[in-house]
């Protein structure tokens, strides 16, 4: 009988310039031989470092940090550009390959959406590249609900493939809602310690594989 590598727990934090290197190695294996990014060209660690920054404006961008190596992380961005598409945000997260299955992903996700939620967004998306049953089962145990498919709707690696979207809601609807508290303003509160620890305290419980 096979038994699951134990790890330490990451600490999870925002990123930072520094992490740009380690983030671009864990996602360009993604990029270069996976379809769940469409991405076909791996983005350098200076372009990694250009989204970074652009990212932590408004919305988080967190990593999972274990013992000074940077093992996966998440983040969130606008869902469309217009101004009424504001309350909803895109995540996504992404875990080294070594780590894959090892809770990486639920210490990530779940601090992420606490964030979101507590900076006032109103609805998470994400997109799963199908079939991708870890990334199914991640996201049904985080709460979000599948809301359709795009068939074919991407070709790549020989293929087409289909998208699922799915919706986490994050909060009650408020008419009118109050404006989403730019993250990098949000991130010198109480109230972001208290979302890491909040998510840190539920992640002891919590079955989110990936």
């Amino acid at each position: 009988m096979m038994h699951q590598m134990r790890f330490p727990a990451p600490t999870v934090r925002p990123a930072e310039a520094g992490d740009a290197a380690a983030i671009a190695g864990i996602y360009g294996p993604y990029v270069r031989e996976t379809a769940i990014s469409f991405e076909t060209e791996p983005p350098t660690a200076a372009t990694m470092a250009q989204r970074i920054a652009r990212t932590l404006e408004t919305h988080p961008w967190l990593v999972a940090d274990c013992g000074g190596e940077t093992i996966g992380y998440a983040y969130a961005g606008k869902y469309r550009e217009r101004a009424a598409y504001r309350w909803s945000v895109e995540v996504a997260v992404y875990v080294s390959a070594a780590r894959r299955r090892s809770g990486v992903g639920r210490a990530l996700y779940l601090p992420l959406l606490e964030v979101l939620r507590r900076q006032g967004f109103r609805s998470a998306f994400a997109e799963i590249v199908l079939p991708n049953p870890g990334s199914v089962r991640l996201h049904r145990a985080a709460g979000f609900k599948p809301i359709g498919i795009y068939d074919e709707i991407g070709f790549k690696l020989g293929r087409w493939h289909d998208i699922g979207f799915w919706r986490l809601g994050l909060a009650d609807a408020t008419a009118p809602p109050g404006e989403p508290v730019p993250f990098a303003a949000f991130r010198e509160t109480a109230a972001f310690a208290a979302a890491l620890r909040s998510a840190h305290d539920r992640s002891d419980t919590a079955s989110l594989p990936r």
